[in-house]
């Protein structure tokens, strides 16, 4: 199952890495595809999305779902 979120606030590779950290900490088998031009990330994973919204939001950052 596919989760994408519109990072706004994410403005660089640190803050991708960030997220990515948050994510992989949620589900370490996760894929995550970060597109920092286009504040898009896109999670690969069987949990549910509201529990990568909140490990985003942790890390200091505003997911959107898109």
């Amino acid at each position: 199952m596919s989760t994408t979120f519109t990072v706004n606030d994410m403005t660089c590779n640190h803050c991708a890495g960030v997220i990515t950290k948050a994510v992989k900490e949620v589900d370490a088998n996760a894929k995550v595809d970060i597109t920092v031009a286009d504040k898009r990330v896109v999670i690969d994973s069987s949990l549910p999305a509201q529990q990568f919204a909140e490990a985003i939001e942790e890390a200091g950052y505003t997911p959107v779902a898109a």
